[in-house]
């Protein structure tokens, strides 16, 4: 496109230089008006077929202009033929309309709130073999909750941007039998109590690292289908053991509970009207290593909220 507006523009100057050497526009089948004057436009004669303006605005046709060939050259290349009111033009049709700026912003933002569930994939099966009996769980009952409260953002378009943020990540693993992990152990230690538990919670909760670039496409009314892909690192902050039982009430225990210290995966996210779904996977052990299980992953996916 600029290619074609620059061959015009040399073009027009070639003509420039032509019409500066023959004197009047009379009998002439092409002509140049420089601007618009009311002088240079009455003294177009009738038998010009081809008009070239520079400088003057596509509205300001007269009606001597009206059935001849007008080439407009301002901020755009404007041609309008003689026989049709049919316009071409080759620029920005609308010079008003700015083009989207590139923005940077960095700061505290409670956004992408996560609400779902979680779940062990024990070597690639979500079926826990016997070893692993202790962490049996509810599977309506095991949950993942997590958002962010801070995040840089770059956005070079409207249908991109990138960003890396910073949240809370937890997983609530709902226990089916009654044992409790036992704190400060070499290795993941569970215990077989005599009593009832109502609620047996096992849980990790991780300084998440986001690290996402987000796709997006305006469908209607300036609403956005959101495409998020990226990887995201964990940190461990604690973890925790919850228990409420008849005879002990509610008990509640900290401890890393020889969870992995750092953990890394990958995520995905497709949202509209800023709600949309997630999924989550962490490619190493959910235990640190010779800790805990090996080969136990952790995958997670539900509703989010804030695109």
């Amino acid at each position: 496109m600029k290619k074609t507006i620059i061959t015009a523009a040399f073009s027009v100057l070639a003509l420039v230089a032509q019409a500066q050497n023959r004197p009047g526009f009379k009998d002439k089948k092409t002509i140049i008006l420089l601007g618009k004057t009311e002088q240079s436009q009455d003294s177009v004669p009738s038998s010009t077929k081809t008009i070239i303006r520079i400088g003057a605005s596509a509205e300001q046709d007269s009606l001597q202009l009206k059935g001849k060939t007008v080439i407009q050259i301002g901020k755009a290349v404007i041609i309008r033929s003689r026989n049709s009111d049919t316009a071409v033009t080759l620029g920005s049709a609308n010079p008003a309309v700015a083009k989207p700026k590139r923005s940077v912003t960095i700061g505290f933002d409670f956004t992408r709130f996560d609400l779902g569930f979680s779940r062990y994939l024990d070597q690639g099966s979500f079926t826990l073999s016997p070893a692993n009996v202790n962490l049996d769980f509810m599977p309506a009952k095991t949950s993942n909750v997590g958002f962010d409260f801070f995040q840089f953002k770059y956005k070079p378009s409207d249908k991109f941007r990138f960003y890396i943020g910073a949240g809370l990540d937890w997983n609530h693993i709902r226990l089916n039998n009654n044992v409790t992990f036992q704190k400060n152990q070499a290795t993941l230690t569970a215990t077989q109590d005599v009593i009832s538990f109502t609620k047996n919670r096992f849980s990790s909760r991780y300084l998440r690292i986001p690290i996402g670039f987000d796709f997006t496409k305006t469908i209607q009314n300036e609403h956005k289908l959101h495409v998020v892909i990226g990887p995201e690192l964990g940190f461990l902050l604690n973890g925790k053991v919850k228990q409420e039982s008849k005879e002990r009430g509610k008990e509640k225990f900290k401890d890393d509970y020889n969870f992995n210290p750092f953990r890394y995966g990958a995520f995905v996210r497709v949202g509209y009207k800023g709600m949309g779904i997630y999924t989550k996977y962490y490619f190493n052990d959910v235990f640190a290593k010779g800790q805990g299980p090996a080969e136990l992953k952790n995958i997670s996916f539900g509703l989010s909220w804030g695109f």
